[in-house]
């Protein structure tokens, strides 16, 4: 059989943001859907899936607002499926429920976390998520905050937030790398990266079903290279859509690969990635 060149290059290449479904999450599908990424990954050349489970996905407790056990099942799930050479992990909490949020947290170090899931459960800069973002800190864990970009209302069954919310956040948190999720995910994209501008530790991931014309320009312009993840979400296809993009915007070989892979392995703990770091990385720059 030949061996096909992956689509994206033999690159490295890390999706910061992606997701696996388990036997508890209500679909009798769950693992074709799995292989079906891993498969899609390996064909587009992805190196790693930062992955995590969003509890039950609402099968047993709603998708925002996760029980402490639904939470739990989705972990250990996560941490089962991260024993594949190709996915790390982040560990999932609901901050709603402080004290189990936290041993989530701990729970998740010693099974070999590397990040932290937040979803829209409770708005980004309410103080009840501080435990949670101090607890990273003393871990060296990002945290991947699920976004709305331009919150304008309140929706249903969560509790949104945007770039300005997470700003907030972030600011009071500087220790901590802050994911602000699917810049290409919903909403005006726009509003996004002039919200967190001038905080230097937020950084978005270009998942999400979006590839507007503009979007990838825009958040070039007022944020750079440095600032931004490669990733998918659930969409594998726009994330191939969006690498496209990136060869076609005018930049250098070593700001695609800031995107592609750099930035992630600055952001996460040193060794996660061994097959990245081939290449010395240095710590993100500072918005000027």
């Amino acid at each position: 059989m030949r061996d096909e060149a992956p689509l994206a290059g033999r690159e490295p290449l890390i999706d910061a943001h992606a997701h696996f479904y388990h036997s508890a999450s209500g679909r009798g599908d769950w693992e074709r859907v799995n292989a079906a990424r891993l498969r899609a990954g390996d064909r587009i050349g992805i190196t790693y899936h930062v992955a995590s489970v969003l509890g039950s996905y609402g099968h047993t407790s709603p998708t925002y607002f996760p029980s402490p056990a639904d939470v739990s099942v989705g972990n250990d799930a996560m941490a089962e499926f991260a024993l594949d050479p190709r996915i790390r992990w982040y560990v999932t909490v609901n901050p709603n429920y402080p004290d189990h949020a936290l041993a989530e947290i701990q729970r998740g170090v010693e099974r070999g976390a590397i990040g932290v899931k937040l979803l829209a459960s409770r708005r980004a800069d309410d103080p009840l998520l501080d435990p949670v973002c101090e607890a990273a800190a003393v871990h060296g864990l990002p945290i991947l905050h699920h976004i709305w970009q331009h919150r304008t209302c309140e929706w249903p069954s969560q509790e949104i937030s945007d770039g300005r919310d997470l700003a907030r956040l972030a600011d009071r948190h500087p220790r901590v790398a802050f994911i602000l999720a699917h810049l290409g995910g919903g909403g005006d994209w726009a509003h996004t990266p002039p919200a967190i501008r001038d905080v230097p530790n937020v950084y978005p991931d270009l998942s999400g079903s979006g590839v507007d014309r503009g979007m990838l320009d825009s958040a070039l312009r007022i944020l750079g290279a440095r600032r931004l993840l490669w990733a998918c979400d659930l969409t594998m296809e726009t994330g191939l859509a969006k690498l496209r993009a990136l060869d076609a915007v005018g930049l250098s070989v070593a700001e695609i690969a800031d995107i592609r892979w750099r930035n992630a392995a600055r952001l996460f703990a040193r060794g996660v990635f061994p097959r990245c770091e081939r290449v010395e990385t240095a710590p993100p720059a500072a918005v000027a």
